[in-house]
């Protein structure tokens, strides 16, 4: 049974807002404000998980499975001291194709408050050709709070015969703790007139950004970093002279399905940034369940299940 807050609307060329706020009640998370205008629904759960679990799990969808050409959509989330999210959503993110040019937006700003966990764990942005589409979140954290963010695109509808024929994309995540700049960071795929997407992404067919911050992933962020590591020196290692003689003769040696970076942020690095290439959607949902694995007794279900 799901709980569902929507309010129907006049038009999508409007600016579109929702909010959504947790606060503690009866010593458990609670969602105890919630509303969302269309193009925009929320879904909360009554209980994802084990009921032992104190997570709320969020849902964000949109009316007709996508956001549509010049569509902006706003919202607020506010999760209270000592809280649980989890914002996600039941499908990939699908942007319909521009028309007359217009760009799609979408803004999340979202205020963790202290002791607080955030799981921001959406499926993938899918853009279609000639798709225009902007999106911009803004997380204000305070020194104790715990946040973890998914950011991924893939190249297309590859039945339809879509690799990166999008015309923009645009992703801006930022993190201020306690009012002052953490990371900063700004995604942006273009098709120009010199060289297109595709041509500039080669084989890769999805890249991704996860964000891990604050004390209650310390020990996820340790593992992934050496997960990552391990991952890569063992694929990204200088070939011997017979492995060279390999793929010199088109013999044995690949380009790697999926390749990873990982560097660390803040003061006493606090936090965690993984950046990640591969040529499949499925290898990023395998990599991120595996890596996000230790998160199920936080949330009670594990992410990307």
């Amino acid at each position: 049974m799901f709980f569902l807050w929507s309010v129907s609307a006049k038009s999508r060329s409007k600016m579109e807002t929702g909010r959504l706020v947790v606060e503690r009640v009866g010593g458990k998370s609670v969602v105890t404000r919630c509303f969302s205008k269309y193009p925009l629904k929320f879904i909360v759960p009554n209980k994802a998980g084990r009921s032992e679990i104190d997570a709320v799990w969020i849902y964000t969808l949109t009316y007709g499975g996508g956001i549509v050409s010049g569509d902006c959509i706003s919202f607020d989330l506010t999760i209270d001291d000592d809280c649980t999210a989890v914002l996600t959503t039941q499908a990939s993110t699908k942007v319909y194709k521009s028309v007359a040019l217009k760009c799609s937006e979408q803004m999340m700003e979202a205020r963790v408050g202290s002791g607080s966990l955030l799981v921001v764990i959406p499926d993938p942005v899918t853009c279609f050709s000639t798709a225009k589409y902007s999106q911009k979140q803004v997380f204000r954290i305070m020194s104790g709070s715990s946040l973890l963010v998914v950011d991924w695109i893939t190249s297309g509808r590859h039945e339809s015969g879509e690799k990166w024929d999008f015309t923009l994309y645009k992703s801006t995540n930022h993190i201020y703790m306690e009012a002052k700049p953490l990371f900063l960071d700004t995604v942006l795929l273009e098709n120009g007139n010199v060289t297109s997407i595709a041509e500039r992404m080669k084989d890769y067919q999805v890249i991704a950004m996860v964000i891990l911050l604050g004390p209650k992933l310390k020990d996820i962020q340790n593992q992934i970093q050496e997960d990552v590591k391990k991952m890569m020196s063992e694929q990204l290692h200088v070939p011997s002279t017979r492995e060279r003689t390999k793929a010199i003769n088109g013999d044995g040696y690949t380009k790697p399905s999926l390749i990873a970076s990982c560097n660390s942020f803040g003061p006493k690095g606090i936090g965690v940034v993984v950046r990640i290439a591969a040529t499949t959607t499925e290898s990023v949902y395998s990599f991120l369940h595996c890596q996000l694995s230790g998160m199920e007794p936080m949330l009670g279900l594990r992410p990307y299940l």
